[in-house]
């Protein structure tokens, strides 16, 4: 393990080489006990930068781009949850961030979910938090055996390697707005992590976690919400009535008296 200043990024911002070689860099802010804070899919540190200025009057902040997204290189392989959520494991205890606060935004919520199912945290701050496989609607998987359907057709009339191009297309026609706008490694990652269900995770966290939602947001909406604060046993539910999936941004000033009231708690 290695950490060194980043020459591209701001002051107080450092790169943190894990074991394998995958880079992560990372920004460092305020005093007090530790506080990591992971951003949502296709945003980065700089995305939940008003968290982090919150963040720092009471506590040191760690807000990291995860791998493949702001100054992060994206990893090698096809990753999952399990492979980001050790990636930030092993950045904790290397870095000596003993019994850390978790602050996860969307895709970040994720890995706060798995994290804090299995490793000692002190508090857990979920922000419209990713994490539940989404309910699907027919129309939805009709769509999907439709593309499987013309993947294999495509393959017979084309060959294995003159399909791959056709097929990248298809995709890239019919695919959501953050998989048309990453890599193929990162599309990989993209239609991975987002099938997978982290539910039954939700009762083995122990710490006390704060849920700040709102209830317009359409990505992980307010009943995801509802079932995490059922099920996660010493939790509790703060809704934003006008916010959507950005509630940091779309009510800030609120936001920020939930989140310093919470941490001076």
């Amino acid at each position: 393990m290695t950490t060194t200043r980043h020459p591209d990024i701001p002051a107080g911002s450092y790169v943190y080489t894990a074991p394998d070689g995958q880079k992560m860099a990372y920004a460092v802010s305020g005093s007090g006990a530790p506080l990591v804070l992971m951003h949502g899919w296709g945003c980065n540190s700089s995305t939940v930068a008003s968290i982090a200025n919150v963040a720092s009057q009471t506590n040191t902040v760690y807000n990291v781009d995860f791998p493949g997204f702001g100054a992060s290189p994206e990893p090698d392989s096809i990753w999952g949850i399990e492979r980001y959520t050790r990636l930030i494991e092993r950045f904790v205890r290397d870095l000596g961030l003993d019994n850390p606060i978790l602050v996860g935004h969307s895709f970040g919520g994720r890995v706060a979910l798995l994290m804090s199912s299995r490793t000692p945290v002190s508090k857990v701050i979920l922000v419209d938090a990713a994490g539940l496989k989404p309910h699907r609607s027919l129309k939805y998987y009709l769509k999907v055996y439709s593309f499987k359907a013309a993947k294999s057709l495509c393959r017979l009339i084309y060959g294995a390697e003159k399909s791959k191009e056709k097929i990248e297309k298809m995709r890239s026609r019919h695919g959501s707005s953050d998989y048309k706008q990453s890599t193929p490694v990162m599309r990989g990652i993209l239609s991975r992590v987002v099938n997978e269900d982290l539910s039954d995770r939700l009762s083995h966290i122990e710490a006390p976690t704060l849920l700040i939602w709102g209830a317009n947001d359409k990505a992980t909406p307010l009943k995801d919400a509802k079932l995490m604060n059922k099920e996660i046993k010493n939790s509790e539910l703060v809704v934003f009535p006008e916010a959507g999936h950005y509630s940091f941004l779309d009510n800030p000033a609120r936001f920020a008296a939930v989140l310093n009231s919470y941490l001076k708690q």
